[in-house]
């Protein structure tokens, strides 16, 4: 019987996705996405996605994900892009797809993760085995910066984009984050403890709303050109009463940005270079 309410939950929420995917106007792009890459079984390091709900659902999010790079790249020639917690090259293989014929892509991926690394070199893609916060250390000059699913999991995010934002000459910052309608502190591990090792990757740390991400980046030095939630249930359908059940199990759905560097907020903070030793 637990099995079978399993599978029925599963069913919904994957029913639930894809109508809101139509609703948003994502399945086209969804659809072109999976010819590009087939197969997302290994696109994460510590779990498969090896499930009907779990294909539909990590799709999706790319479909919305890319849908916020279509609408600044073709204002760039030969763009070099750099996806800063990359976990296996497929949205850079998807880019280089979509745009083989008008644009020469060049890709960087970034990512904490050994195995990762591995994964993106050996589908021929670049990549550097750095911790998100270093990538100043590194010779790189994007133009534009994907960061998807990535700000929610690094201990010190305004320390991050403000490095993002004054060590590189990127034109654009694209950002997405589970949405929350209020903020909170992640580490499920605590809140709810298990005995468990935990890493980046499997671990949310801030998780915070829409409004208080934008304070943070303007206060980082970035200003937000366009924003967009993707949620992960339709508004003009009867599965919209999943609603609940989204919040509760998983996110109502992703809160995705365009930014461009700004420095109008972080020019008033005067302690972004303070050493150690001075702030001692």
């Amino acid at each position: 019987m637990k099995i079978f309410s399993e599978s029925f939950i599963f069913n919904l929420l994957t029913n639930s996705i894809n109508n809101a995917v139509s609703e948003q106007g994502l399945m086209s792009l969804r659809l072109r996405l999976e010819k590009i890459v087939p197969d997302l079984t290994r696109q994460y390091s510590n779990f498969n996605v090896d499930s009907r709900y779990l294909k539909v659902k990590v799709r999706s999010q790319h479909a919305f994900q890319i849908s916020l790079v279509e609408r600044v790249i073709t204002r760039l020639t030969n763009p070099v892009i750099v996806d800063i917690g990359d976990s296996s090259g497929t949205h850079l293989n998807y880019l280089k797809a979509l745009h083989s014929a008008d644009n020469d892509i060049k890709c960087l991926s970034v990512n904490i993760d050994e195995c990762a690394v591995k994964k993106i070199r050996n589908c021929g893609l670049d990549a550097v085995l750095a911790r998100a916060e270093d990538l100043d250390n590194y010779n790189v000059n994007p133009d534009i910066i994907l960061c998807f699913e990535t700000l929610e999991h690094l201990s010190d995010p305004c320390r991050f984009l403000f490095n993002l934002s004054s060590k590189t000459k990127a034109k654009y910052l694209l950002v997405t984050v589970p949405y929350l309608k209020e903020s909170r502190v992640g580490l499920g591990h605590i809140r709810f403890p298990k005995d468990r090792i935990v890493n980046a990757e499997n671990t949310h740390i801030f998780e915070l709303d829409p409004d208080d991400w934008k304070l943070l980046l303007s206060h980082a030095g970035w200003e937000v050109e366009f924003e967009q939630v993707y949620f992960q249930y339709p508004k003009r359908n009867i599965l919209r009463l999943l609603k609940k059940k989204w919040k509760d199990f998983d996110f109502e759905g992703f809160y995705g940005m365009i930014l461009r560097r700004s420095n109008a907020w972080s020019s008033k903070y005067r302690d972004w270079e303070v050493t150690d030793k001075n702030a001692g």
